[in-house]
């Protein structure tokens, strides 16, 4: 069977399926063949992101990961030089807390744009365009002549930003086939909180040091800028809808035959149409599945508190133990620590058993609930994380106990972010973008409100109990991933934009 046969069958009929995906393996006509001037890719087709050298693809999985990397470093940085941008600016803690929160808050308008924006003009314009964006804004943030100046262009800032939050993403999905998306994705998703842990690192050294604020700024500048240079110089368009337009036009001059097309090209729509099909496409495919909807809340949560301990560890650290503002941002490094455990987990147990299950269910995918194991295993470490970290940060215990939790902490929200993640791409492939988006914006609104109340959380109630407060949240949690396991099947089913049809069964082996 050809691969343009066996790709395009595991597509379901749907009322919706025009908005699905652009076929790039289109199905054959009535009489068994294809339009031989429709443009498509064939087997081993160089141009195909899927069949480009594993060389090229971890190296575009790195630059991916190195633009998630910088947006989530720049996004909590600045809690580092609070206390200096109180003082020069006479701005209150929480107004200072809204350095980190409007940054965070723009990534609640940025995936409505760069995530549907990707599946119209391709993942490579966004990049450019909204990375060039960016990086004039923290220019801005650097020169910012006051309080509101500052907040301004953070929060334009974050609205740039939030490209590679949903497109990083969408680029392994472009690329890399099920069975191997897996290890790209491992080592992808720490970075959206390695990044704010790193953060406060980097500027509560530059308050210690005397260094005027400014230079966080500077610094992110520079890092964002040298992105944008590695963009435009060897970040090529993965998507498979474009690279087929260029297909067509190529095979059109190449013979003068103006016959040749790709469906893309055929696909004309409005400007009023197309605005409505970028901006509402994500939140009508968070709120007709109910699977996403589940996934999001969790995923939100677990965010939020990534952000919202910007104010509980200077509680317990800064003015608990007495710790200085540089020690103070090295406590965040337990966590994208326990992240890189878990990756090595993943490595060595949970890929090479999907490895067997792709195996074992061939020719037919893998059901995406076989992604959900991690998160099963991950949601009650997370929950006890926080009672650890919450239960030892009394003054008069050694202040390595609380900071211990935070390897758990960084192994729970990598196994279940990777797990989620890897769920929604399987699970929405062809609206991947549409869907991150979706799930991004709902996740930035907890990571830009959490830091909020923390800080009055945490002195009303004391770290103890503002602790096992949040991790009683993530006791009714848990639950949502053994619920997907036992009915994700029967929702997939009826769902408009996941592309699986009824559940399989793996392969019986037969009796040695």
């Amino acid at each position: 069977m050809s691969r343009s046969v066996s790709r395009s069958s595991t597509v379901v009929s749907n009322p919706d399926n025009q908005e699905l995906h652009h076929e790039a393996y289109p199905e054959p006509n009535e009489k068994g063949g294809f339009d031989p001037f429709l443009a498509r890719f064939d087997e081993n087709d160089p141009m195909d992101p899927k069949n480009w050298p594993l060389w090229r693809k971890w190296y575009i999985t790195v630059a991916g990961g190195l633009l998630l990397l910088n947006a989530t470093f720049a996004s909590s940085a600045p809690s580092g030089v609070a206390p200096q941008l109180i003082e020069e600016f006479g701005m209150s803690r929480e107004v200072a807390t809204l350095a980190i929160s409007l940054f965070v808050a723009g990534y609640c308008v940025g995936p409505l744009l760069w995530g549907p924006m990707s599946e119209q003009v391709g993942r490579r314009p966004v990049f450019l365009v909204a990375f060039l964006c960016y990086t004039c804004f923290q220019v801005g943030c650097a020169l910012a002549p006051n309080t509101g100046a500052l907040l301004v262009f953070r929060l334009l800032g974050g609205m740039f930003a939030a490209a590679p939050l949903t497109n990083s993403g969408a680029i392994l999905s472009d690329m890399w086939r099920p069975r191997e998306r897996g290890k790209a994705m491992a080592f992808f998703t720490i970075a959206p909180f390695a990044g704010p842990a790193i953060g406060p690192t980097v500027g509560g050294y530059i308050t210690v040091a005397g260094v005027s604020w400014r230079w966080v700024f500077w610094i992110l500048t520079i890092y964002a800028g040298l992105c944008w240079v590695q963009i435009l110089l060897t970040l090529p368009e993965t998507y498979e809808p474009i690279l087929l337009v260029k297909k067509a036009v190529q095979r059109r001059k190449e013979t003068g035959d103006e016959r040749y097309y790709a469906q893309f090209e055929r696909e004309k729509l409005s400007f009023s149409k197309r605005v409505e099909h970028i901006l509402a496409r994500p939140f009508r495919v968070l709120f007709r599945e109910p699977m996403l909807m589940a996934i999001t809340l969790y995923m939100s949560f677990v965010y939020g508190c990534i952000y919202l301990l910007f104010e509980a560890y200077p509680i317990v650290f800064t003015q608990g133990h007495g710790l200085n503002y540089g020690a103070s941002g090295l406590v965040f490094l337990p966590i994208p620590i326990g992240g890189g455990l878990a990756i090595v987990v993943y490595l060595l147990y949970y890929n090479p058993k999907y490895e067997r299950a792709v195996d074992e269910y061939a020719p037919a995918p893998v059901p995406p609930e076989a992604r959900l194991e991690m998160a099963m295993i991950a949601g009650p470490i997370f929950a006890l994380s926080f009672f650890w970290f919450g239960w030892t940060s009394y003054p008069s215990i050694s202040y390595w106990a609380p900071l211990m939790s935070g390897l758990t902490m960084g192994f729970s929200i990598q196994l279940i972010f990777l797990s989620l993640f890897n769920y929604i791409i399987d699970a929405y492939l062809f609206v991947a973008a549409s869907a991150l988006a979706a799930n991004t914006v709902i996740r930035s609104l907890f990571g830009a409100g959490f830091p909020l109340f923390a800080t009055q959380m945490y002195d009303t109630l004391n770290p103890r109990w503002a602790s096992t407060l949040l991790g009683l949240i993530s006791v009714v949690m848990m639950p949502i991933p053994f619920v997907l396991i036992k009915f994700g099947p029967k929702l997939r089913e009826r769902s408009r934009y996941a592309p699986t049809g009824k559940p399989v069964q793996k392969k019986e082996t037969s009796p040695a």
